[in-house]
């Protein structure tokens, strides 16, 4: 057993909480470490990236938030359900260390730590804690934060980690950017699982407005909903623009290392791989976010000047081509941006988290935590 440590990763099924959910559980697979991931049907969507090795566990999901009337009212009984089953599999298994990500099915993993008193810790990724990670801050050893101040309650013990990526993103951090100029021109646009609807609309409108020579160079990669992805790129090929329109893009790493300009939501994942990668972008929060969490989330690169936000209340197509044509007819102005994102950007988030969790199995010394900037 001291062989093969065994770590329990409990995520909700958001990309916000499983990708890095997978960063950690690569790491220490390759540590040794037995590692399961404790999930949802949702997350279980996520968990094809994961180290082979990872024993996956569904959970049945239970929401206050999703579903009718009879689902609010099961709700209750499933996650106690979910609470007893885990205790009791704690208490056989007695994982070295327990970590949650956020999401319901982080609930059945750490509640069963704390009654069963394993070693447990959280990551939280955004700005302003979920309603699950706010629920368990105080009663965990340590809370992750992956953004920077985080509104944490009262007495819970944080410490500034960043948000782990994945591999696929380390290999490109710090990739060398080429600044816009007269040649092709990456930009890539993307938000939610699925792209957003309101960029759909609005970057198809604000490109229209650009001087012709400089749509001419553009390259555009945009993730759209299947029902707007029709009309998407018509309104492309109308202007003369060459379009990529996909439901969702695999390979945003690549297309992240490649990009002159990167459109978004404020998602914390999002975030991160844009700061380890290191690109400018014009980032429009999602704004019906818990808590507004993604305008928090973007504040960093915002201060930086590494970011434009314009919040979805401003967002008209004349506010987004303004933004577009400042980033792209700038060339120094556009490379500091990518410099200022790097500066921002966490890439040993990871390690940080490895640390944290030998420390919490005994397998490292303590050390103080006096640096949290």
């Amino acid at each position: 057993m001291m062989h093969h440590p065994h770590l329990i990763i409990a995520a909700g099924g958001t990309g916000g909480h499983m990708f890095p959910a997978q960063a950690l559980a690569e790491a220490m697979v390759r540590k040794g470490w037995r590692v399961t991931l404790s999930t949802d049907a949702r997350g279980a969507r996520y968990t094809g990236g994961f180290p082979h090795v990872v024993e996956v566990r569904e959970v049945a999901s239970a929401s206050f938030a999703r579903g009718g009337v009879g689902a609010k009212l099961v709700a209750p009984f499933r996650i106690l359900g979910g609470i007893l089953s885990a205790t009791l599999r704690m208490r056989r298994e007695k994982p070295a260390v327990v970590v949650g990500f956020g999401g319901y099915p982080t609930i059945p993993a750490v509640a069963a730590a704390i009654l069963t008193r394993r070693p447990r810790m959280l990551h939280e990724q955004n700005g302003v804690p979920g309603k699950v990670n706010r629920i368990f801050a105080k009663r965990v050893n340590t809370v992750a934060c992956g953004t920077w101040p985080t509104v944490l309650p009262e007495g819970a013990q944080a410490i500034h980690t960043g948000n782990p990526v994945r591999a696929a993103v380390l290999d490109r951090a710090g990739a060398p950017y080429t600044p816009p100029g007269d040649w092709p021109m990456s930009l890539l646009v993307f938000g939610g699982s699925q792209g957003a609807h309101v960029f759909s609309e609005a970057v198809p409108a604000a490109l229209a407005l650009l001087p012709e020579e400089l749509r001419d160079q553009l390259r555009v990669a945009q993730q759209a909903r299947p029902e707007d992805a029709e009309a998407v790129a018509a309104a492309y090929e109308a202007m003369g623009v060459r379009a990529e329109i996909e439901p969702f893009f695999k390979d945003i790493p690549r297309r992240l290392s490649e990009a002159q300009l990167v459109i978004c939501r404020a998602g914390a994942s999002s975030l991160a791989d844009l700061s380890v990668i290191g690109r400018p972008s014009i980032l429009i929060p999602y704004p019906f976010a818990a808590n507004d969490h993604q305008t928090a989330n973007s504040k960093a690169l915002v201060e930086a000047e590494a970011a434009i936000r314009i919040p979805q209340s401003k967002l008209t197509p004349e506010s987004l081509a303004e933004a577009i044509a400042s980033v792209l007819t700038q060339p120094e102005a556009a490379g500091r941006m990518a410099q200022a994102a790097l500066s921002v950007g966490v890439p040993d988030a990871t390690e940080r988290l490895v640390a944290l969790v030998e420390e919490l199995a005994g397998l490292k010394p303590a050390k103080t935590h006096e640096d949290q900037e």
